[in-house]
């Protein structure tokens, strides 16, 4: 009897410690995970706190988290006398339209090539797929020309067509690969119940590829929101059509520069990133996961 309950009393003395194990290591990695993640996050909330600092504190506080005072007078400033309001504006506008026309039709394209046989289509992709070696600075002149061309210079729509066309190879084959993993059978029950290409495409694959749209146009988003070198380029004639990333040079003087009021732009223009970021990231996990199962 005695034997049984020192048995029983060791076992249970072995559980707690390996409980007790397994709990101090759990600790262990999330106190990592917190050090890595503050390590990443530092940079935005150093700007952040710089966006409420004082040009003197900004440079006298050092790598300072905590601003001595709340000074919003930088987001008014940047947002009224920078011109923050249309930059903001014009960034929407050429995001969100450009976000748009690349998933139509790059799902299009990738729908096609995924599911049907064709002459010439191994040639296409063959060609997609060394279009995405070229670097964009060896296109930028004859894009250039043939956007001044047309009278599209110095107008929103040269950026939306030009970003647009530079999001349509990638992207396409994306889509085209993640068509290929839907199997034939969903196709034949769509023809069966009367559908034909297009209505199979927007009626039954559209809506089944969810999480690739939303990846895509997350990543479309940023690169889009982000984008400097085209905006600037294509509207260097009319500064009433920079986007944000462009408008924040606004505050680069020959003499000084508005570091306060770059710091508050910067977060004005990083917030609808994460914003959009938030509401898309469930369909983003599945996306990716889908991908590694695949």
């Amino acid at each position: 009897m005695a034997l049984s309950v020192a048995t029983g009393n060791t076992k249970a003395n072995n559980r707690r410690s390996s409980q007790m194990g397994s709990g101090m290591s759990r600790l262990f990695v999330h106190a990592v995970l917190i050090g890595v993640g503050f390590f990443y996050m530092y940079p935005f909330l150093w700007v952040l706190a710089s966006s409420f600092k004082t040009p003197s504190e900004f440079f006298n506080s050092g790598p300072s988290l905590i601003p001595h005072q709340l000074l919003w007078d930088n987001y008014v400033y940047a947002w009224n006398t920078g011109q923050f309001g249309t930059y903001f504006l014009n960034t929407i506008i050429v995001t969100v339209s450009v976000t748009l026309l690349v998933i139509l039709f790059t799902s299009m394209a990738g729908y096609v090539l995924s599911k049907t046989h064709f002459p010439g289509k191994k040639l296409i992709i063959g060609g997609m797929l060394a279009l995405m070696f070229l670097p964009g600075g060896y296109t930028i002149i004859p894009v250039f020309d043939l956007v001044n061309r047309l009278g599209l210079l110095n107008t929103l729509w040269s950026i939306i067509l030009v970003q647009t066309a530079g999001g349509l190879v990638f992207n396409t084959l994306l889509f085209m690969g993640y068509f290929a993993t839907i199997g034939k059978e969903v196709e034949e029950a769509a023809r069966v119940d009367g559908a034909d290409l297009p209505r199979t495409y927007w009626y039954v694959m559209l809506p089944m590829a969810k999480p690739m749209i939303a990846t895509v146009g997350l990543f479309q988003f940023m690169n889009n929101w982000n984008s400097f070198w085209i905006p600037l380029v294509f509207t260097i004639g009319n500064p009433s059509l920079r986007t944000l990333a462009v408008g924040l040079y606004s505050f680069v003087g020959e003499n000084s520069t508005g570091w306060t009021y770059i710091a508050a732009g910067a977060v004005m223009s990083i917030l609808p990133i994460i914003v959009v970021f938030f509401f898309l990231q469930r369909y983003f996990i599945e996306a990716v996961a889908g991908a590694i199962k695949g």
